[in-house]
Order: C-alpha cells, then structure tokens, then sequence
C-alpha cells in the first residue's frame, strides 16, 4: 500500500487536510496564471472583481454558495445564454440497450482544478490547450473541479454529445467548509428535495446529462435520511427532465456517516447505489475488489465503475503508463471503469510532445476495453477532423484567420487512428497536422513516408454502424498529394445475412488500370463520379455507391500509386514497376456522407431577424473607436435544428453621409474579418477596433449545415451599425 493510500485508509481526516492544500495550491497557480497573462485574466478570469451581470466576454464558471444555487442567481447572469449547450445526444448515443450489457468507461476530466482555457466559451486563444480526442472509447465524461457546483463548459458537452458521450457536472461538498454546507443542504427533508430541483434545473437549462455527487464529509447519522432523499429526489427530477440522464453516487461518506472510502462497493455504501444510476468507487483498490463489487451489484454490475487515479496516487497498477493494468483487473471483473484526471499527459508534460503522448495514452484504454462507440450512425455525416485547436483556420481551403485559437465546440466528428508504439514499424506514418494549410478548420490527417508501385497502405478511419437504405450515398472528400500518391477510401460493409462486403472508392486515374488492379481484392472498384480542384492544391472526390439494405461497419483510408506499364520510366530514370519504395505523402482534408436532398438548403437572409444589445462605443487610439456588443439572431419562421454552427464575420465600410436622406456614400469596404464561431445563436463582440474614417460596420452570420455546407457569405443575414461618436 502507498503511503497516501494508507494516509487515506488509516486517517482521513489528515488526507482531507492534503487535498484542501492541494485545492488551495491550484487556486494560487490560476492566481499566479492570471498575474503573468493579465490579457487573459482580463478577458473574463471568474476572480473577483468579476460581475457576472455585466455584459463581457462570455465564460463558464461555477457556483460557489447554496445561497447561490438557491436563488437561481446563474440565469441572470450575463454569461448564461453562451453557456447553453446545443448539441443534443443522439437517441441512440451514450445509452440504450448496448450501453447496460458491457463495461463501461467513465472518464472524470479534473484537469488542473478546471475551467483553463475551455471556460472561454467562444473560444480562447492558446493553440496548445488541452483537449480530449478520443471519444469513441468514453461511455460517461464528467466535467470535475474542487467548487460547490461544477457546471461542464458548453465545449464539452456539445462535443461529447456530437460523438454519443453522455456528460455530467459535479456536485461536491469537501473539508470544514463542506460540513457546514452540508448541514444546510440536509437540514430538513424540504431543503433537500429544493436543492436536488436546483441542480436538475441547471442540467436541463444548459443541457447536460447528470450528476456527479461527491459528498467527502462527515455526517451526523441522523443526517442520512435526508442524504438519501437527496440522492432519490435528483435521480427522480433527472430522470423525468432529461431522457437517459446519470446520477452517480462517489465512494465517500459511508450510511453510518462517517467519511470512509471502501473501495469498493459493499454494504456500507449500497444503500446510496441503490438509489441512483451508479457508484463511483474510489481508486485505492484491491485485486479482487472489482469481482467483490460486481457481486455485491448483481445485474447491476455494469453500474459500478472502479476509480482509476491517471497520476498514479494509490490506484491499483500504479496508473500512468501502467493504467491499462488495472483497465484489464476491470474488464476480467465485469465492471466499469472511471479514469480519474486524463490530463496527467498534459499536465506533466509527457514526451515527446502532448499528441503523441496522448495518443499513446489512449491506445492502452483501447487495448484493454474496445472501442465502445460507433459513428457514422446516421446521416448526413461530416467530419473535418479538426480537435478544436489549432495556428488557423480555412474553409472551403482558403484561410479565413491566421491567428492561434482553441474552442473544443469546434471538433467534429474525430477519427478512430490506431497509431502504432513504434512509428518506425510502418511505412507510412499517420498524423494529425496543425501548422500546414488545412482544408478546412485548424487540421488534415496526413500519410507520410514511402511505398513502392506495388504496395499498398491502410488504415482505420471511423468504425459506424450505418444502415444504407434504398437511395444512394454519396461521398465527397478533399485531398491534396505530392506527384503520384494516391488516397482513397476503403468501405467494409455487412448484409443482413452478415455477408462481408468490400468496397473501394478509388482515386482519379486510368479506370482500366485501376479495375485490373484490385478488382480481384474488393466487391467494387468505383471511380470518382467528380474530380474538382479548389484553391489550386486541394482536389475534391466525389463518388456513389448503392448497396441497399447493407451496414457500414469501417471507413478506411488506402494509400497508394498508380501502376505504369513495365520499364516506364520517370524523369529521374527509375523504373516504378521495380516496385522502389518511393516519397509518399497525401492529406485528407474532409469527409461529407449525404443521401439526395441531405444537402443543406439555407434561408435567404431575411428569414432572419438579427439584433444587437449592449452596444458600447469607447474612444481608442488615432482616432480609432473600440466596439462591443452582443449579437442575437433567430428564425422568424421554422427550426433552426439543422444549422449546428455560425461563422462571424464584420465588414467596415468607409463613408460620408450626404443628401437630405442622410444617405450613405460609400468610398470604400475593407476586406471581411473572421471573429469567431456561435454554437448558441448570440455572440458578444469586445473592443473591436474600427479606424477612424470607417463610417460603418457590417456584422455577418454565416449559417453552417450539419453535412458541412456553409451559406454563401454575400447571402447570409447580417445587421449593419453606424459608427457612433
């Protein structure tokens, strides 16, 4: 046993002391973050004197009192319509039958004490912020900090939803602080049933899916009635709220009151279990506790999920790079799994840099528990690969901003890339790039090194679960190559009488070629139906295919070259049909999955009624004025549902106003400026700078479709302001 395992099993009361210290410790570094970046803190740090009724840059930040919580202060505040979570979960994401007959993985984010850079909900500006990537191995994500109620950022939970993850605030009560809390919180029956009602009106309000409760304090017994009509009452309101909502249950306080962590689930904790979605057990666990629990949980053993601490402090394997040790003591038990604090990769600075250690992070948790959700599910499907991070960002392939940002809203739908221990292991290496020009977003997924003429590469893309009904698919992609490398997509399908299907969509080239090629190693070899070039480099490929009343279970990626006929020789004088193992380097900008009448049709811009408050004119330097705002649009008519996203533009118009009319002259218009991207339908514009001499500026929302479409700029709504002073 560790020495904070036995600190924490023989005297509890002195680790509760550590872990105020280590609470404390990580306010002092967000203080000392603050003083060194004071542009940040400026920008919107939740420190005093921060007014969260003044109108300013919107961020998600925690309720710190009961008081705060009983009075619904939250929804008057300024920030709360930003902090509105629009994604949805899918119906048959993060839940359902599939969910409740395997183990689960439950992934509690507690990244540096919370809300860094994803509080800032329009996004902030540090290309390296942290992120997580890979949520096709996560059931369950909680957003956790050390403050009364943890509410997850709205990056999180749309991005968890897009990939059928469900996400949970947290809900804590910890040291001296919490003991008075909770004697408020369990005072009478009533006041637990109201508190429960508040936190259920905050999930519903911002659109996640649960709670985390963590009750780490000592109770008098004649508390815990009232404990457990507070457990009962939030998984009772939850339940009727949000369809498919958690709460889940942390191994602390014990039925008897006393602040106890089992490790396990038992007769001193059940009684809670019993009354909620789960329990999450803490992580200084032994071998044999994850089959003790799954007994003691009967068919409800999927339920409990055994903590796993990613730093390594007295979990069961030693956590780190020896995580997958206890993930597989897991699986064999037949439980769930709760990966505590992910971000270790990043905080300690694992080598050599955050992706690559990241990756290989999650590669273990793969290992040990299979890849637990599956997209595309439905369509229409888009992804553009992008993590939400990046020194750029292009549409369409042109470059809209060059300016480093973070907004983890941003990732679409993300890849299931295996990469390899070794990268040295195969000839071509895959990975995610930033800095190149991207295709659209802040990345490519890239295939780099060598192959012969011969020689042909693949790997996994997305693994879904899509049934192709009767009208044909179509799939469009973007890419950009060196000389002859080429990318293609491989499509494994399965009938309804499970007979296995290949289908290759190949690159543009010599069809008679290609067919005597691989004709013999696919169902189909299907040609572009389209190849059209974009902004020079980048090559649009369009195909159809039918196969009717099949499932897409894998898209791959194939990379190869095209064969020549025998002793043609290339400009340097070497034979390709000796198969020499040559430069190989393509990227793969975009993916778009659609059946006819799944492209997105826009409004005209007046359908939209656009509006501005909080308008703000300062004065700034050479005759320059700074403006702030908050710009609002809505559908006059019909739902908004199929736009997921809004691009921000401004456009500043110079002028004199001449005539009787007042009428504008225009002189001239300064090329649009990109200011970000609205998942909500509001975005809060601060301290624009406007030269002296612009008479006018125009405010443009660019609607996005859910196949990845963007309305045309020129017709997009906008509302148009004068220049005031």
């Amino acid at each position: 046993m560790s020495l904070q395992s036995y600190i924490k099993t023989h005297h509890p009361q002195a680790f509760a002391i550590l872990k105020n210290l280590r609470s404390h410790l990580y306010t002092l570094m967000e203080q000392l973050s603050a003083a060194e970046n004071p542009e940040d803190a400026s920008s919107g740090d939740p420190s005093p004197p921060f007014d969260p009724l003044a109108p300013a840059v919107p961020i998600s930040y925690p309720l710190k009192s009961l008081d705060e919580l009983e009075g619904r202060v939250y929804f008057k505040s300024f920030h709360f319509p930003f902090n509105r979570a629009e994604v949805e979960l899918p119906s048959a994401g993060g839940g359902g039958a599939s969910m409740l007959e395997r183990p689960r993985v439950l992934v509690c984010h507690d990244m540096a004490g919370g809300y860094t850079d994803d509080r800032f909900v329009q996004g902030g500006t540090n290309a390296d912020a942290y992120a997580i990537w890979h949520w096709y191995l996560i059931d369950v994500f909680v957003y956790f900090s050390h403050s009364l109620v943890t509410l997850p950022p709205p990056c999180w939970t749309n991005t968890a939803h897009r990939h059928g993850v469900k996400s949970l605030g947290t809900f804590i009560m910890e040291h001296n602080e919490g003991k008075k809390l909770a004697d408020k919180l369990l005072s009478t029956k009533d006041s637990a049933h109201m508190y429960a009602e508040r936190l259920t009106e905050l999930a519903v309000a911002l659109g996640f899916d649960g709670w985390l409760i963590n009750m780490e304090v000592t109770l008098d017994p004649g508390q815990i009635p009232n404990l457990k009509e507070f457990v009962s009452h939030l998984s009772q309101t939850m339940h009727s709220s949000v369809s498919g909502s958690l709460v889940i249950w942390y191994d602390s306080v014990t039925i008897d009151g006393n602040l106890s962590w089992q490790n396990q689930l038992n007769d001193k904790n059940k009684p809670f279990f019993d009354l909620c979605d789960g329990i999450l057990v803490n992580y200084s666990w032994q071998e044999d506790y994850p089959k003790l629990s799954a007994d003691v949980a009967g068919d409800r053993r999927f339920d409990v999920y055994m903590g796993i601490d990613v730093f390594g402090r007295g979990s069961y394997g030693g956590g780190q790079w020896t995580t997958n040790v206890a993930l597989d003591v897991i699986k064999q038990g037949n439980v769930s799994a709760a990966l505590f604090a992910p971000g270790w990769v990043y905080e300690t600075k694992q080598p050599p840099d955050f992706q690559t250690a990241q990756n290989r992070w999650w590669g273990l948790v793969e290992k040990s528990m299979g890849i637990v959700q599956n997209y595309p599910k439905a369509l229409p499907f888009y992804s553009n690969f992008d993590q939400g991070h990046g020194v750029h960002i292009f549409i369409d392939g042109a470059q809209v901003s060059g300016n480093s940002w973070n907004n983890i809203s941003s990732q679409s739908f993300q890849p299931f890339i295996e990469f390899p221990k070794d990268s040295t292991s195969q000839s071509i290496q895959i990975s995610i790039k930033f800095k190149e020009d991207s295709y659209s977003g802040g990345g490519n997924i890239t295939f780099s090194g060598t192959l012969g003429t011969h020689a042909e590469f693949t790997a996994r893309l997305f693994e879904g679960d899509l049934l192709l009904g009767n009208s044909p698919v179509h799939f469009v992609y973007s890419v950009k190559s060196n000389g002859n490398s080429l990318l293609g997509l491989v499509l494994k399908l399965s009938s309804s009488t499970n007979e296995k299907k290949l289908v290759l969509l190949a690159s543009a080239g010599d069809t008679l070629l290609t067919m005597n090629r691989f004709s013999s190693q696919y169902t189909k070899v299907i040609m572009p139906r389209r190849v059209s070039s974009l902004e020079e480099e980048w090559f649009l490929h369009e195909n159809i295919i039918e196969m009717h009343g099949h499932t897409l279970k894998e898209i791959q990626v194939i990379c190869y070259r095209p064969k020549v006929e025998k002793s043609a020789p290339t400009s340097n004088d070497v034979t390709l049909s000796d198969d020499t193992p040559l430069e190989f380097y393509a990227a793969l900008g975009d993916l778009r999955i659609t059946t006819p009448g799944q492209n997105s049709t826009f409004p005209p811009s007046t359908s939209w009624l656009v509006d501005c408050k909080f308008i703000s004119w300062i004065s700034g330097s050479k005759g320059s004025k700074l403006l702030s705002c908050m710009v609002t649009w809505t559908l006059k008519e019909g739902d908004a549902q199929n736009f997921p996203n809004y691009n921000l533009y401004v456009e500043k118009i110079m002028g004199t106003r001449s005539g009787d009319q007042n009428k504008l002259v225009e002189s001239a218009r300064i090329p649009l400026e990109y200011l970000g991207v609205a998942v909500v339908k509001a975005f809060y514009i601060s301290n624009l700078e406007v030269l002296e001499g612009v008479s006018h500026v125009k405010l443009v929302i660019q609607v996005c479709g859910l196949d990845g479409a963007r309305q045309k700029v020129e017709e997009s709504p906008f509302l148009q302001l004068q220049v005031q002073g």
